[in-house]
């Protein structure tokens, strides 16, 4: 089989020749990718390339300006240098008052940490909501170009978030359950409103193109211990559920991410009509083990999972050997899994020990994962 024809095999929950090993948020088939332009990844890439089978993290550039509008809000930028840290301070005038949000980035770290959000109160939410909303356009034009670069060595991802993440994403997280629990019309009413630009700017991107697979993200907002199960009933499942529905009338696949948690919303996930889950978190660090997720909905779910990041960057290589065993005896029966890390590695340099990990873990995958 090709990576491409594995990966689509087991998505479907079918028994393909072996089980599929991804390294999830390292891309091999990206050139553009930051891990395939960084030297000190090269050996570890080069291995990827030639092992495993690519879920290339990919999606259309957007003109989104704020709050999912490609309204041209009026918005001031100040930035500053903390040591290997830039601050960005930005101050969007509304309608209805000035927003403030801060956000830092450090030096040789790929990602940025949101330090001030948008909303600090309801008051805020109404001045965010008064930003005009114009849907959003989108540039596929990158398109031809990853299709060449994947080909028959993997598939497309794209990503789209729930309406009810946008909502929370408005404040600091400890906020955002407070204020789902005690002004939950409110909530409702906000989640609402992004739902419909969700759906909007959605049928627009699948205009625009077309992916394999789209992972959702958003869900484990509302898992416990934030927020009790019936909150995820009401806020998760029925606007994921008319997500996944459009993307599978244009012919694509979904997979719902949610980290932590998911014992009691197992089956409220099964509801949302999604073909796949990511990452079915173990614990200590979620609530119910691969082999009971397995159990409970792997005829109707494939399971990608659960080798925590943290594993790959700090545990000895029996550790990892370990677990890639565990994964195998636990989801590798009548098909239906892909084996892959929860996250991926951020840093430059890559650590030597991060790297010796993650190739224990391919080559166990490889040897464990034959049908």
């Amino acid at each position: 089989m090709t990576s491409r024809e594995r990966l689509l095999a087991a998505l479907a929950c079918e028994v393909p020749d072996r089980v599929p090993v991804s390294t999830y948020e390292l891309v091999g088939y990206n050139s553009r990718a930051f891990e395939n332009n960084e030297p000190s990844y090269r050996r570890l890439m080069d291995a990827i390339r030639e092992k495993t089978d690519c879920m290339c993290m990919w999606g259309p550039q957007s003109n989104n300006k704020v709050f999912s509008s490609s309204y041209p809000v009026d918005m001031e930028l100040e930035e500053e240098r903390a040591g290997d840290t830039l601050i960005q301070r930005r101050t969007l005038h509304t309608p209805k008052g000035d927003l403030t949000h801060t956000r830092k980035i450090v030096d040789n770290v790929h990602t940025v940490w949101q330090t001030e959000r948008w909303c600090k109160n309801l008051e805020d939410v109404e001045r965010a909501l008064s930003v005009p909303y114009e849907p959003l356009a989108y540039d596929a034009s990158d398109y031809e170009r990853i299709c060449e670069e994947v080909g028959d060595r993997g598939i497309i991802m794209d990503g789209a978030g729930d309406p009810m993440l946008m909502a929370a994403d408005l404040m600091e997280f400890g906020a955002f359950t407070v204020w789902a629990m005690s002004e939950t019309d409110h909530f409702a009413r906000v989640v609402d409103t992004m739902h419909e630009r969700n759906m909007e700017n959605l049928r627009r991107a699948l205009d625009a193109n077309v992916a394999d697979l789209y992972r959702i993200c958003g869900p484990e907002y509302m898992t416990p211990p934030y927020l009790p199960p019936p909150f995820f009933e009401r806020f998760v499942v029925p606007y994921v559920k008319e997500m996944v529905d459009l993307i599978h009338s244009r012919g694509a696949l979904v997979r719902l991410h949610c980290h932590g948690n998911i014992g009691q919303v197992l089956d409220y996930m099964v509801e949302t009509g999604a073909i796949a889950i990511d990452p079915c978190e173990a614990p200590p660090d979620g609530d119910i083990e691969l082999a009971d997720i397995k159990r409970r909905v792997g005829d109707r779910l494939c399971l990608c999972g659960n080798l925590e990041l943290k594993l790959l960057e700090q545990g000895s290589t029996e550790d990892v050997r370990r677990a890639v065993i565990d994964c195998m005896e636990s989801a590798k029966r009548d098909g239906g899994y892909i084996i892959l890390p929860t996250a991926g590695p951020i840093n430059v340099p890559l650590a030597k020990k991060t790297e010796e990990n993650y190739l224990t873990f391919i080559d166990t995958a490889l040897e464990y994962g034959a049908y």
